[in-house]
């Protein structure tokens, strides 16, 4: 009797199983890259969505209706008493929107006696030519009396008429544009005497009740004094504090504390620094309000703990064997900490720190604590004159009524886009330019 051979069946449905199983983990995968990228659409939708906004409402702020025509600096108007040579206060106090007023009747014959039509023409024009003209005739008093070529600002609503930004097909009762003044401004762009040249005023004016007489020009300065003290104090302290916890202090409760602490001053609400600057800086040690000093302090505490993270990844990604071969060739701890460590993680902190500093430049709250959100319309001359910040002023005008203000806010947000664009660029640049892998 022959024994029976077992021979086991075959599985057939164990590879179709394997099948399946690979079709519904390539079907995962398919399906999770359709997520991802529905994702990226959707930000990239709402990125453009929000630049589109912001672009399309600001554009038109870099961008100034003005007027050039020949004004009479008369003499019955600025002097009537010819008393200037011994009451210099004549000039200042002079009516010089009224010479501009008349050379405006003048170019498009209106008689002065028409009292409405005069009140129109008064609206026309921006009360900034007050300034202006005071400024030119005090200057040179000789030119009074005399007729010059004068290019001024016309007023907002007009402003705003010209760009297009206000319905002239409504009635004029629902208007702030009168149809005279609109038969006005067509006379004078077709003689062209009224048109629009590039709004330098939006970066050299500073505030002003006026939205086209309105400007960034202290909040630049005050953001340039700010981020200048941000970089001296920040870089340094905040260097030093990552060198000493990476390289020098032992690894204990204590450093540990301070490195949980630190991560997490980085996700501290930034208004808690303006509170705390508030206290410090300027209850305690008496510090003026509105001063880029306090702002660029305040933002120095916030600041501290990205740089202090960033510099202590740029040194932990040094490979070990450089400083294992420097202590080799005799070199002292300190030496190979300022010699080849921090060389070598030059461009990472680097990289922190402007990405710091735009941080920085972006921030609102903290600013508003410590009172930068004052009128000031004079350029400060030293970090402790007042002084207002880029969003800050982005802030104020958001929170006008006037309908010029609406570009001039979104063309502020587009200046301060372009320059927090620019610093992270840099930063890329700067990283790529540098960097070595190891």
């Amino acid at each position: 009797m022959t024994d029976a051979v077992f021979t086991p069946k075959a599985t057939s449905g164990a590879p179709a199983r394997r099948d399946i199983g690979l079709k519904r983990r390539y079907a995962a995968e398919r399906r999770f890259r359709i997520y991802g990228m529905i994702a990226i659409g959707i930000g990239i939708f709402f990125l453009c969505a929000l630049f589109l906004s912001v672009v399309s409402k600001g554009y038109t702020a870099f961008w100034q209706t003005t007027i050039e025509i020949p004004v009479l600096l008369d003499e019955k108007v600025i002097d009537p008493s010819n008393e200037r040579a011994t009451n210099p206060n004549v000039l200042i106090t002079a009516n010089y929107p009224l010479l501009v007023r008349n050379a405006l009747a003048d170019k498009l014959g209106v008689e002065k006696s028409n009292r409405p039509a005069m009140r129109d023409m008064t609206r026309f024009y921006s009360d900034g030519v007050r300034l202006q003209l005071r400024e030119m005739v005090m200057a040179d008093p000789k030119l009074i009396g005399t007729t010059q070529t004068v290019k001024f600002l016309a007023a907002a609503d007009m402003d705003s008429a010209n760009k297009g930004q206000i319905d002239l097909t409504v009635d004029q009762s629902k208007r702030k544009v009168s149809d005279l003044q609109v038969g006005w401004m067509k006379t004078l762009k077709d003689e062209g005497v009224m048109r629009q040249s590039f709004n330098t005023g939006l970066f050299t004016m500073g505030a002003s009740s006026r939205p086209e007489t309105s400007g960034l020009g202290v909040a630049l300065i005050g953001s340039l004094y700010m981020m200048l003290i941000v970089l001296v104090f920040a870089l340094p302290i905040g260097v030093a504090a990552s060198i000493y916890l990476e390289e020098y202090a032992r690894k204990n409760r204590f450093t540990d504390i301070i490195e949980v602490n630190i991560n997490n001053l980085a996700a501290v609400p930034s208004i808690v620094f303006g509170l705390l600057g508030l206290a410090v800086f300027i209850n305690f040690f008496g510090m003026p309000r509105s001063a880029s000093l306090v702002g660029g302090l305040v933002l120095t505490l916030m600041t501290l703990p990205t740089i202090i993270i960033a510099t202590r990844a740029a040194l932990r990604a040094v490979p070990p064997s450089i400083r294992a071969a420097a202590l080799g060739l005799g070199a002292s701890k300190t030496q190979v900490v300022f010699h080849h460590v921090l060389p070598l993680a030059a461009p990472g902190i680097l990289t922190g720190t402007i990405i710091g500093l735009a941080q920085a430049l972006g921030e609102t709250a903290p600013l508003l604590l410590i009172g930068m959100v004052a009128f000031v319309a004079n350029a400060p001359v030293t970090p402790m004159d007042p002084a207002t910040a880029l969003p800050v002023q982005i802030f104020m005008w958001a929170n006008e009524a006037e309908r010029a203000f609406v570009e001039r806010t979104s063309g502020a947000i587009i200046v301060l886009l372009l320059f927090l664009a620019v610093m992270n660029i840099v930063a890329i640049i700067l990283r790529r330019r540098f960097e070595r892998r190891w």
